[in-house]
């Protein structure tokens, strides 16, 4: 029985006035059936530093999400270096590279994308977005961005709510977890 592809997620995260958001929708599907609502696709890791969201299969996501936090506490929390050394394992690895996912990740002055042909991505307007919704979520956080006053939880969920309003695999149950700016400022102390 050859396996049916599973499609899901948007994933969006951004950097605007000091503030840090990342956010994803719940919905899971398989073939054409949603077979989940609510999945938590987004997390804080790190001690709370450093957000990740990730976008494709879920048992890969978390193989990476673990795999990304150890890099995180081997290279003390730099993100460059540890998306660079969790990009280069991942592309190299036997195993690892059969991973089907990508991974947003976040830290209080960066965005980046992360991929398992070892790209690490940091976009130029400090947003990137990744799944099924990707590019509508994106053009929404853009506008957002330029002409509103909204903070960067705000502009997330209404990205994330107008791509839920386009895309089939992405649903309007929201999770946003964002980094503070009074944590910000601390750790530039």
């Amino acid at each position: 029985m050859k396996s049916q592809k599973s499609r899901s997620t948007t994933i969006i995260s951004i950097i605007h006035n000091g503030e840090v958001a990342l956010g994803g929708d719940g919905q899971v599907t398989v073939g054409e059936t949603i077979v989940k609502h609510g999945s938590k696709k987004v997390r804080k890791i790190y001690n709370d530093k450093v957000l990740v969201g990730f976008a494709g299969t879920a048992a890969d996501a978390f193989t990476l999400f673990d795999k990304f936090e150890r890099k995180l506490e081997q290279y003390k929390g730099n993100l460059y270096r540890s998306a660079v050394e969790l990009a280069k394992e991942w592309r190299t690895d036997k195993i690892l590279r059969r991973l089907e996912a990508l991974l947003a990740v976040a830290d209080s002055e960066n965005v980046l994308m992360i991929s398992g042909n070892g790209d690490v991505i940091e976009p130029d307007d400090g947003i990137v977005a990744i799944g099924s919704g990707a590019p509508y979520a994106l053009a929404a956080a853009r506008v957002l961005k330029k002409h509103t006053n909204l903070s960067a939880k705000e502009i997330v969920m209404e990205s994330m709510k107008i791509a839920s309003s386009i895309c089939i695999y992405t649903n309007d149950k929201i999770i946003v977890e964002e980094i503070k700016k009074d944590k910000i400022q601390k750790r530039r102390r």
